[in-house]
């Protein structure tokens, strides 16, 4: 298929997802579990936001054809329609889940495990992201095979559970109604389908109907009677976030971020405490409202550019402003909220928790043991378990409120008020500022820009955090500052490339993490005061 890299990669990326929700039904056949269960439930929303990538950057790629590209317009259908039944098979296998929650009778998930069905469908998975990268259809037939073998399985398993029905009266009965009513089931999905479709031809967005009234009711928490209503985002976690205004108004009055409930409590929640605890660096709550599963939360929408513009685009002197503004509002919140509770920086568990998610990307990076010579290698598992062990012996000698997600487009920053925010706070907690320092300064170094002078300024920007960091360390007292950190960079190095499909830079990132977990393993433990990594050169 000839398509254009970033419908490619969002593929991919959803070809990941769509593996690991298997895997994870999979799990959930053999080991019944309500974690499991609600783990696939909360990915919800992230299947549908790629989906919706794919569908925009195909529309933008055959809106900006030359007449002699036509032809390429297959590949884009192909590519839309993929992407929706990828989706409709995620939102399958999360019905599975929830008819199987609670489900007590490992007889019949058994049953349904013996079939192999399940596992037919991871290689049809693994057969499409093969397909994907192919000129031909060598592969696209493959799938078909695959797929009519599973039906045969599907027949020989229904006939099996039509004998074990035999002695109820008329069975076929039985099975007829239950077949019937699935279908009509599915017919409301489809007219529910229809529904959203047709609200996001004004919109710019399909929207469950749920959230559609949760936005209404924001329009009228702001007494606005029409509005205008521009996506920003979509997260990961399937949580939209939108902006809102005034029809005749210029600019926006508010942001809308909608999605399900509990995360945006969790959010809500974490603002509430920002303004007790530091005042004034998250944006106001204008309005909170929930209906059903969903909630929509409103806040004020910040003046100002996300770090990450900042660094891309603005001069020098303005991107020196802006180090130094977050350098100073950092400094004061870490003083203003240290606390003297000693807590674990848990980066390591943190690396094996995202890892599986890590390898759906790049399988490549289960790195065994080996040899070099004479010398043996360690595997990624070895280096885990021994930084685990030393991990636990160095916890932070005090914790302080983090932000929880600290990347570049979460720091608000604005020029003509030289004033810092932050935003998407839902994983704000009293933690080891290394948390933060450390995800900060990869998310720089993840950037995908090659200028040789974008790239400096990245490396900057990484250095002049460390030295802000460590500055305060060293006021403060904390002689490990620099060991955990490097914890932390190992962590978010390695996880950090399941967002990156170049594999130039997603192995660089890998080989960084490997080398620091090989150096803070080979530093003795009895001087961990000590120990220090190269930054500027890791950062380059």
């Amino acid at each position: 298929m000839r398509l254009p890299q970033p419908i490619r990669d969002n593929l991919q990326f959803m070809l990941a997802e769509t593996s690991s929700q298997l895997s994870n039904l999979i799990t959930l056949f053999d080991e019944p579990s309500a974690d499991l269960t609600q783990r696939i439930l909360d990915r919800r929303g992230y299947a549908y936001n790629l989906k919706m990538r794919i569908h925009d950057a195909c529309v933008n790629a055959v809106r900006n054809m030359d007449t002699s590209e036509r032809l390429e317009t297959h590949s884009l259908r192909a590519a839309e329609s993929i992407a929706t039944q990828l989706e409709r098979l995620t939102g399958l296998v999360q019905d599975c889940a929830r008819q199987l929650d609670g489900c007590k009778r490992r007889g019949i998930l058994k049953s349904l495990s013996a079939t192999g069905l399940l596992d037919d469908v991871h290689k049809g998975i693994e057969l499409i992201r093969t397909g994907i990268e192919e000129e031909g259809t060598k592969t696209a037939m493959k799938v078909s095979d695959l797929a009519v073998a599973m039906s045969s399985k599907h027949e020989s398993f229904f006939e099996g559970q039509s004998r074990d029905l035999q002695s109820i009266d008329h069975p076929d009965r039985v099975l007829t109604a239950f077949f019937v009513a699935t279908q009509l089931n599915e017919m409301s999905v489809v007219l529910r389908d229809v529904s959203e479709s047709m609200v996001g031809a004004r919109l710019g967005r399909p929207l469950q109907r749920d959230r559609f009234r949760l936005l209404e009711t924001a329009f009228e928490d702001l007494g606005i009677d029409q509005s205008n209503v521009a996506k920003v985002a979509e997260t990961n976690s399937g949580t939209n976030i939108s902006r809102i205004g005034g029809e005749h108004e210029d600019g926006f009055t508010a942001i809308v971020k909608d999605g399900e409930k509990r995360k945006l409590k969790e959010e809500r929640k974490s603002v509430k405490n920002w303004h007790e605890i530091f005042p004034g660096i998250a944006p106001q709550i204008l309005a909170y409202r929930k209906r059903g599963d969903n909630a929509a939360l409103t806040i004020e929408h910040l003046p100002g550019l996300t770090f990450d513009r900042v660094l891309m685009s603005s001069s020098d002197d303005q991107l020196k402003s802006a180090q130094q503004q977050l350098s100073k509002t950092l400094r004061a919140v870490w003083r203003e909220t240290k606390s003297d509770k000693q807590l674990p920086p848990n980066h390591m568990s943190q690396l094996r928790k995202r890892l599986s998610s890590v390898l759906e990307i790049h399988p490549e990076f289960a790195r065994g043991r080996g040899r070099i010579g004479r010398t043996r290698t360690r595997s990624l598992d070895d280096l885990m378990t021994m930084a685990e062990e030393r991990e636990a012996k160095t916890p932070a000698p005090f914790s302080v409120y983090i932000h929880g997600d600290f990347n570049l487009d979460n720091i608000i920053v604005d020029p003509a008020e030289e004033y810092v925010n932050f935003i998407d706070l839902h994983r704000s907690c009293y933690a080891d500022y290394t948390q933060d320092v450390s995800v900060f300064m990869v998310s720089n170094y993840r950037l995908q820009v090659l200028d040789q002078r974008t790239r400096h300024r990245i490396t900057d920007v990484a250095e002049n955090m460390h030295a802000t960091a460590r500055k305060f360390a060293k006021q403060q007292g904390d002689p490990t500052f620099e060991t955990r950190l490097a914890y932390g960079l190992a962590r978010s190095f390695i996880t950090s490339t399941r967002f990156i499909l170049d594999r130039e830079l997603a192995k660089s990132m890998y080989l960084r993490g490997c080398y620091i977990l090989e150096r803070v393993i080979a530093h003795p433990a009895t001087s961990a005061s000590q120990f220090r990594l190269p930054i500027r050169e890791l950062f380059s």
